[in-house]
Protein backbone atom coordinates (compact mmCIF):
# COMPACT_ATOMS: atom_id res chain seq x y z
CA UNK A 1 0.00 0.00 0.00
CA UNK A 2 2.97 2.35 0.83
CA UNK A 3 4.39 1.66 -2.50
CA UNK A 4 1.35 3.18 -4.33
CA UNK A 5 1.43 6.24 -2.19
CA UNK A 6 4.30 6.71 -3.10
CA UNK A 7 3.67 6.19 -6.99
CA UNK A 8 0.63 8.73 -6.89
CA UNK A 9 2.56 10.97 -4.33
CA UNK A 10 5.52 11.15 -7.28
CA UNK A 11 2.84 11.58 -10.14
CA UNK A 12 1.38 14.56 -7.97
CA UNK A 13 4.36 16.13 -7.76
CA UNK A 14 5.88 15.55 -11.70
CA UNK A 15 1.97 16.87 -12.65
CA UNK A 16 2.67 19.94 -10.28
CA UNK A 17 6.35 20.44 -11.48
CA UNK A 18 5.11 20.23 -15.18
CA UNK A 19 2.40 22.72 -14.70
CA UNK A 20 4.88 25.41 -12.70
CA UNK A 21 7.07 24.73 -15.81
CA UNK A 22 5.00 25.08 -18.20
CA UNK A 23 3.22 28.36 -16.37
CA UNK A 24 6.77 29.72 -15.89
CA UNK A 25 7.75 29.27 -19.90
CA UNK A 26 4.45 30.38 -20.74
CA UNK A 27 5.49 33.99 -18.72
CA UNK A 28 8.82 34.22 -20.19
CA UNK A 29 7.48 33.77 -23.58
CA UNK A 30 4.70 36.14 -23.48
CA UNK A 31 7.32 38.70 -22.45
CA UNK A 32 9.54 37.70 -24.92
CA UNK A 33 6.51 38.12 -27.47
CA UNK A 34 5.28 41.72 -25.97
CA UNK A 35 9.47 42.89 -26.01
CA UNK A 36 8.97 41.76 -29.33
CA UNK A 37 6.18 43.76 -30.64
CA UNK A 38 7.04 46.32 -29.10
CA UNK A 39 10.72 46.68 -30.45
CA UNK A 40 8.32 46.21 -34.01
CA UNK A 41 6.38 49.29 -33.48
CA UNK A 42 9.49 51.27 -32.59
CA UNK A 43 11.46 50.06 -35.77
CA UNK A 44 11.39 52.30 -38.86
CA UNK A 45 8.67 50.88 -41.26
CA UNK A 46 9.61 48.74 -44.06
CA UNK A 47 9.82 51.28 -47.75
CA UNK A 48 9.78 50.17 -50.94
CA UNK A 49 10.43 53.13 -53.71
CA UNK A 50 7.32 52.25 -56.70
CA UNK A 51 8.13 55.38 -58.72
CA UNK A 52 10.69 57.71 -59.93
CA UNK A 53 11.17 60.58 -62.50
CA UNK A 54 14.19 62.47 -62.67
CA UNK A 55 12.98 66.37 -64.66
CA UNK A 56 16.07 67.41 -66.38
CA UNK A 57 18.26 68.62 -63.52
CA UNK A 58 15.92 70.71 -61.98
CA UNK A 59 13.99 67.85 -60.09
CA UNK A 60 13.99 64.45 -58.96
CA UNK A 61 10.10 62.97 -58.10
CA UNK A 62 9.87 59.72 -56.00
CA UNK A 63 6.69 57.62 -54.57
CA UNK A 64 7.57 55.75 -51.97
CA UNK A 65 5.43 52.69 -50.09
CA UNK A 66 6.12 52.67 -46.28
CA UNK A 67 4.48 50.03 -44.65
CA UNK A 68 2.46 50.39 -41.02
CA UNK A 69 3.66 49.72 -38.05
CA UNK A 70 0.72 48.97 -36.45
CA UNK A 71 -1.13 47.19 -39.39
CA UNK A 72 1.23 45.01 -41.51
CA UNK A 73 -1.27 44.98 -44.26
CA UNK A 74 -1.31 49.12 -44.96
CA UNK A 75 0.89 51.51 -46.03
CA UNK A 76 1.11 55.33 -46.84
CA UNK A 77 2.32 56.62 -49.63
CA UNK A 78 5.19 59.82 -50.05
CA UNK A 79 5.81 61.77 -52.99
CA UNK A 80 8.90 63.59 -52.26
CA UNK A 81 10.71 66.25 -54.42
CA UNK A 82 14.50 66.39 -54.79
CA UNK A 83 16.16 69.25 -56.06
CA UNK A 84 19.75 69.39 -57.52
CA UNK A 85 22.77 71.18 -56.24
CA UNK A 86 26.17 71.30 -55.11
CA UNK A 87 26.78 67.78 -56.78
CA UNK A 88 23.81 65.93 -55.17
CA UNK A 89 20.26 65.50 -54.65
CA UNK A 90 18.53 67.34 -51.64
CA UNK A 91 14.95 66.96 -50.68
CA UNK A 92 13.30 69.98 -51.32
CA UNK A 93 9.42 68.46 -50.25
CA UNK A 94 7.00 65.65 -49.58
CA UNK A 95 3.42 64.81 -49.06
CA UNK A 96 1.40 62.05 -48.24
CA UNK A 97 -0.78 60.51 -51.45
CA UNK A 98 -4.21 60.28 -49.46
CA UNK A 99 -4.44 58.73 -45.99
CA UNK A 100 -1.71 57.60 -43.87
CA UNK A 101 -1.84 54.05 -43.72
CA UNK A 102 -4.33 54.33 -46.31
CA UNK A 103 -3.52 52.14 -48.79
CA UNK A 104 -2.58 48.33 -48.56
CA UNK A 105 0.83 47.26 -48.53
CA UNK A 106 0.76 44.25 -51.25
CA UNK A 107 -0.73 45.63 -54.28
CA UNK A 108 1.33 48.81 -53.71
CA UNK A 109 4.47 47.02 -53.65
CA UNK A 110 3.22 44.57 -56.36
CA UNK A 111 3.90 44.72 -60.10
CA UNK A 112 1.00 47.00 -61.28
CA UNK A 113 0.79 49.07 -58.49
CA UNK A 114 1.39 52.20 -60.03
CA UNK A 115 -1.33 52.73 -62.77
CA UNK A 116 -0.46 56.84 -63.73
CA UNK A 117 2.71 58.13 -62.68
CA UNK A 118 2.82 61.49 -65.12
CA UNK A 119 5.14 64.30 -64.41
CA UNK A 120 6.69 67.49 -67.21
CA UNK A 121 10.13 69.12 -66.99
CA UNK A 122 7.70 72.43 -67.20
CA UNK A 123 7.55 75.40 -64.52
CA UNK A 124 5.53 74.95 -62.75
CA UNK A 125 6.06 71.25 -63.22
CA UNK A 126 2.44 69.17 -63.15
CA UNK A 127 2.02 65.89 -61.89
CA UNK A 128 -0.44 63.04 -61.61
CA UNK A 129 -0.86 60.00 -59.36
CA UNK A 130 -2.87 56.99 -59.86
CA UNK A 131 -2.54 53.68 -57.47
CA UNK A 132 -3.97 50.34 -57.26
CA UNK A 133 -6.05 49.64 -54.63
CA UNK A 134 -6.75 46.23 -54.97
CA UNK A 135 -6.73 44.00 -58.16
CA UNK A 136 -10.49 43.93 -57.48
CA UNK A 137 -11.06 47.42 -57.11
CA UNK A 138 -8.94 48.51 -59.77
CA UNK A 139 -6.56 52.31 -59.40
CA UNK A 140 -7.87 55.10 -57.49
CA UNK A 141 -8.44 58.55 -59.20
CA UNK A 142 -5.66 60.49 -60.07
CA UNK A 143 -5.25 63.03 -58.21
CA UNK A 144 -3.03 66.52 -59.13
CA UNK A 145 -0.21 68.45 -58.05
CA UNK A 146 2.02 71.01 -59.38
CA UNK A 147 5.93 71.50 -58.48
CA UNK A 148 7.30 75.21 -58.17
CA UNK A 149 10.44 76.09 -56.82
CA UNK A 150 10.83 72.33 -55.08
CA UNK A 151 7.67 72.69 -53.31
CA UNK A 152 4.70 70.74 -53.73
CA UNK A 153 1.05 71.98 -53.82
CA UNK A 154 -2.09 70.40 -54.88
CA UNK A 155 -3.94 71.23 -58.09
Amino acid sequence: MNMIRNQRARRVTTAAVTVLTAAVLGSVGAGASSAHTAAARTAAPQTQQIASSVLGSDYKITLTALRSTEDQYAASVQLKVYTHGSGTWKESDRVTIGAVDGWFWYPLTGSHAVCEFSTSSSEPAPLAVSLMITPSIGCSDPVHYVVKQGKVYAE
